[in-house]
């Protein structure tokens, strides 16, 4: 399961539980985006999450037309 590169928020472990206290193993996911950034040796692609794209922590690299 992947990682964010910029925070390294990953996989949450828990359990379900239904209204009779039956509990089962379950697996929260972050929202995780490949993307294309800009880096002083050139583009690269990493993982990263919805929230440190949103709140601007990664610069996207200019795609040519």
């Amino acid at each position: 399961m992947a990682r964010c590169a910029i925070c390294d928020k990953g996989p949450k472990f828990g359990n379900n539980v239904s209204h009779a206290n039956n509990r089962t193993r379950r697996v929260w996911l972050p929202n995780l985006r490949r993307v294309k950034i800009a880096t002083p040796e050139g583009n690269r692609r990493i993982t990263v999450c919805t929230r440190c794209l949103s709140a601007g922590k990664v610069v996207k690299a200019v795609v040519k037309a």
